[in-house]
């Protein structure tokens, strides 16, 4: 994994894990409080770490992949609160900034396996 032209650190590796840990276990228990959201639908699929460890991107995926940008919308706008919560789970020199974006893992593979699925029946014939 490459990140802007360099490797990406144990270091980064490690506080990233231990932040998608927490911020599992807070979306899980619905601790965050977040207006018309319930964030017991919301999985975390990766969280990568800035070189400095100064800012987050999590990347989420709600369950059934339904309203996406509107759940994405409210964690962003929530994510100071969420941020606050997360910062009595995790003790760390500075709590990165957290910045929440879709993942699109799920439909890439879908894709793939779908061009795969095509090319084996184009094969057979």
């Amino acid at each position: 994994m490459k990140h802007l032209g360099k490797p990406i650190t144990q270091r980064q590796l490690r506080v990233g894990e231990m932040i998608k840990q927490a911020l599992g276990t807070l979306f899980i228990r619905d601790e965050a409080k977040i207006p018309n959201l319930s964030t017991k639908e919301i999985t975390v699929t990766e969280v990568r770490m800035s070189p400095d460890l100064k800012t987050a991107k999590i990347y989420v995926m709600p369950l059934g992949g339904k309203n996406t940008e509107e759940i994405i919308e409210k964690l962003k706008i929530a994510s100071f609160m969420i941020r606050k919560v997360l910062s009595k789970k995790i003790i760390m020199k500075f709590l990165p900034k957290l910045f929440f974006v879709k993942d699109d893992s799920f439909d890439y593979a879908e894709k793939i396996e779908n061009l795969i699925k095509q090319t084996n029946k184009q094969i057979n014939k």
